[in-house]
C-alpha cells in the first residue's frame, strides 16, 4: 500500500522541517522528487541524504514568488503526478501591527506562491491524465489565533484554493485536497522561540506544546504521513477535504 512508484513528485520548500519529511518519504515509497526550494544548498542536502538512501531526487533552486521562475523550473520538471505545496513564511502581528510590507510577503510567498506552482502544475496534470495536489493549510486558516492576523489571511486562502481547484478539475481527474497542522516541532521552531523568547526557551517551549491538549507538538514524520496518504492511489475517493492534523487543538481546546 501506500507505493508512489513510478510517479514524479514535487514539492515546495522540501529543504527543511515538514517539506524534507515528505520528500524524504516519498522517495522512500518510489517517488522520484522534485524539491524546489529558495535555499538551494539546503535542497541539494536533502537530495543526497535521499539518494544515499537509494531513492531518486533532484533539486530546483526558485523563488516561488515569481512566477516565470516557477514555469521555467515546471517546465525542466516536464511529468508532474504529485505536487506539495509546503513552502511559507510566518509572522506575528495583528491587524494594527502588521505593516504593509510584511502584509505583502505573507501574501506574496504563502498565497501567489501556492498560486504559481498550481498555474505551473496543473496544465501538466491535464496533460498526463490527472494527479494529486496537497496544500498546506493551517489550523490558523480554522479557528481564531491570538497575532497571527497576515497568517491566517494567507492560509486561509490556500484552504480556499484547495476547494476551488478539487472543483474546477474534478473532471481532469486532478484531486486537491489540504492539511492544517498545529505546531510541529521543527528547526523553525526552535529558532522562532530562541529569537522571540531568549533566555525563557524551555518554558516557552513547554507552554507551545500544550496548548495541543494532546500535550506534545506535532513530528514533521506525522505529517509526512498523512501527506503520503493524501497522494496515494489509496485516496483515491478523496478531494476537496481539509484534514487538522493537530494533537484536538481545533475540537479539543475548549
Amino acid at each position: 500500500m501506500f507505493s508512489l512508484t513510478g510517479k514524479s513528485a514535487v514539492i515546495t520548500g522540501g529543504g527543511s522541517g515538514i517539506g524534507r519529511a515528505i520528500a524524504k518519504l516519498f522517495a522512500k515509497q518510489g517517488a522520484f522528487v522534485h524539491i524546489i526550494e529558495l535555499n538551494e544548498e539546503a535542497a541539494l542536502s536533502v537530495t543526497k541524504e535521499i539518494q544515499a538512501d537509494g531513492g531518486l531526487a533532484t533539486a530546483h533552486g526558485c523563488d516561488i514568488t515569481n512566477q516565470q521562475k516557477v514555469l521555467d523550473t515546471f517546465a525542466t520538471i516536464d511529468k508532474v503526478d504529485i505536487l506539495v505545496n509546503n513552502a511559507g513564511i510566518a509572522h506575528i502581528g495583528k491587524a494594527d501591527t502588521t505593516t504593509e510590507a510584511d502584509f505583502m510577503k505573507l501574501f506574496e510567498v504563502n498565497v501567489k506562491g501556492t498560486y504559481n506552482s498550481l498555474y505551473a502544475t496543473i496544465p501538466l496534470m491535464k496533460k498526463n491524465g490527472g494527479g494529486a495536489i496537497l496544500n498546506m493549510a493551517s489550523i490558523a486558516a480554522l479557528v481564531g489565533i491570538t497575532d497571527r492576523f497576515a497568517y491566517s489571511m494567507s492560509k486561509g486562502a490556500v484552504f480556499a484554493m484547495t476547494l476551488s481547484v478539487a472543483r474546477d478539475y474534478i473532471g481532469d481527474k486532478i484531486r486537491c485536497n489540504s492539511i492544517s497542522p498545529a505546531r510541529v516541532h521543527t528547526p523553525f521552531v526552535d529558532g522562532f522561540i530562541a529569537k522571540t523568547y531568549p533566555g525563557q526557551e524551555e518554558v516557552m517551549f513547554d507552554k507551545l506544546s500544550k496548548s495541543q491538549p494532546i500535550g506534545r507538538m506535532g513530528q514533521p514524520e506525522e505529517i509526512a504521513s498523512l501527506a503520503l496518504y493524501l497522494c496515494s492511489d489509496e485516496s483515491g475517493f478523496v478531494t476537496g477535504c481539509d484534514y487538522p492534523i493537530d494533537g484536538g487543538f481545533v475540537k479539543l481546546n475548549n
